[in-house]
């Protein structure tokens, strides 16, 4: 059968005038009859129509955006300020609707041409040298939940309202453009630019950057290793060199990305991932301002401990090896890890290292600091620490002595009463799940008391013979002293 033929009769034109070159008019003169024929199975098929909005008007209105205002004055360039963030809204919008369109495939309008635009209007308005951090003890990341936690108004951008809009548009490029398109146009220096973003003072700045930051990793393969060691080296600049008057701005939102691809590591882990536990992680913990990202280095230890339980005792040693002297407040937090690290670990690996945890919890639980001395002693409320330390073979005899001379000791002579009240409640805890063995420790620890107080009259005495002796006529004090 041939191919499907249909007739079209063409209507004819108004008068003798010719209007226009049309493809209609061009058909007329070929066929004066008006009969065309158009056969199905030969026919070409013409190109989809431009998308819209074109790509050189939407190449020049991202061009007109390169163009960065200080905000330092309200009033300054205002009409230009209005105008710069409606087109940043419309090149938002053609960006969006690419990626949304169900008629033509994602990327079909970022071609070569726009991704280069876009990528040049990025840098020039989101790429600036931070300013120095205030010298005040404010950190960025506290956990929220007082108003000393809360940013003030001088960390944040007055320029928010055009960045907002940039860092939308970054993220919608991201998922419009396909993987090869964004490794031909995004570099490592592009990406070392934005890591180095997220020293702003402004949350929601770290906020979008995290996820935009995170959507690259996801696309960009061959770019992982490298974003990797980006990170890598920035916790590292302020494990070691940063000052201690320097926030932690930013830290916690890139632990949150490190712990998603923790998260996705496979199993046995390669050296490469545990040498990022023990040489970058572990080292966070020495930190002043390891507050302000403690929930997120948690995580991503949690999730080392879950993919190979053996770096529990690297992980313990860590800890342990940077506990603060003198900060309260880190105490606590670390005390938190450790029974969190207790939570995740089996009991043939608590067992293990029950006796260093448990040494340096009772040590705390006699802590000056009322707060450190009660969470040290609430660590007994864990049903998990409290099953896996009576059920150990041999487990409570080894670390239940330590914990015996602390309650005796608050009960004695610590200064707070919700202390002792905390302590009396544990030791009557202790006296119902091991009697005879709590009993056994008190009697040995009495015993260590009398021992210890006798070296002590033992010693008194000696010091009175030698004063005595110094304060005689014919002696010579310094020669007796000796």
């Amino acid at each position: 059968m041939g191919a499907e033929v249909e007739a079209v009769r063409a209507p004819a034109p108004p008068g003798g005038k010719r209007r226009s070159t049309t493809l209609l008019h061009l058909l007329n003169l070929e066929k004066p009859d008006g009969v065309f024929v158009f056969t199905t199975a030969n026919a070409v098929k013409l190109p989809p129509p431009s998308p819209e909005p074109e790509a050189e008007s939407l190449i020049d209105k991202i061009d007109s955006c390169c163009r960065v205002f200080t905000f330092a004055d309200a009033e300054h360039c205002a009409d230009q300020r209005d105008l710069k963030r409606a087109r940043l809204a419309e090149i938002l919008s053609a960006v969006r609707s690419t990626a949304k369109s169900q008629n033509q495939p994602p990327g079909l309008a970022l071609d070569h041409r726009v991704m280069a635009a876009l990528v040049k209007m990025l840098a020039a308005n989101l790429f600036r040298a931070m300013p120095p951090p205030p010298p005040s003890s404010f950190c960025p990341l506290a956990d929220a939940g007082t108003e000393e936690d809360l940013p003030s108004a001088t960390s944040l951008l007055p320029s928010w309202p055009h960045l907002s809009t940039v860092y939308d548009i970054l993220l919608a490029a991201i998922a419009a453009a396909d993987a090869k398109s964004l490794r031909a146009h995004v570099d490592r220096r592009f990406l070392a630019s934005l890591l180095a973003l997220f020293a702003s003072e402004d949350p929601r700045e770290r906020d979008r950057l995290k996820a935009a930051y995170h959507a690259l990793y996801s696309k960009l393969t061959p770019e992982r290793a490298f974003m990797r060691r980006s990170m890598s080296h920035a916790l590292l600049r302020l494990a070691h060199d940063a000052p201690s008057s320097s926030p932690a701005g930013g830290v916690g939102e890139v632990l949150e990305i490190c712990g998603s691809i923790i998260n996705g590591f496979a199993v046995p882990l390669k050296d490469e991932h545990r040498g990022f536990l023990l040489r970058v992680l572990l080292p966070l913990h020495r930190t002043r301002w390891l507050h302000a990202y403690h929930r997120q280095l948690v995580y991503c230890v949690l999730q080392f401990l879950h993919k190979d339980p053996g770096l529990a005792g690297a992980v313990v040693q860590g800890v342990l090896r940077r506990w603060p002297v003198t900060n309260c407040q880190k105490e606590v937090l670390l005390i938190d890890e450790l029974e969190e690290i207790v939570d995740a670990l089996g009991q043939h690996h608590f067992d293990a290292l029950a006796l260093p945890i448990c040494n340096r919890i009772a040590r705390c639980a006699t802590s000056c600091s009322s707060q450190v001395a009660e969470r040290a002693l609430y660590v007994w409320n864990n049903e998990r620490f409290l099953e896996m330390a009576t059920s150990g073979e041999g487990t409570m005899e080894r670390i239940l002595p330590a914990f015996v001379a602390s309650i005796e000791a608050n009960l004695e002579q610590h200064w707070s009463k919700c202390v002792q009240q905390v302590t009396a409640s544990v030791k009557t805890l202790l006296q119902q799940v091991a009697p005879e063995l709590y009993d056994r420790c008190v009697a040995d620890l009495a015993a260590k008391r009398a021992e210890a107080d006798a070296e002590a009259a033992i010693r008194e005495a000696r010091w009175r013979r030698l004063e005595a002796a110094a304060a005689g006529p014919n002696a010579e004090p310094e020669q007796n002293c000796s």
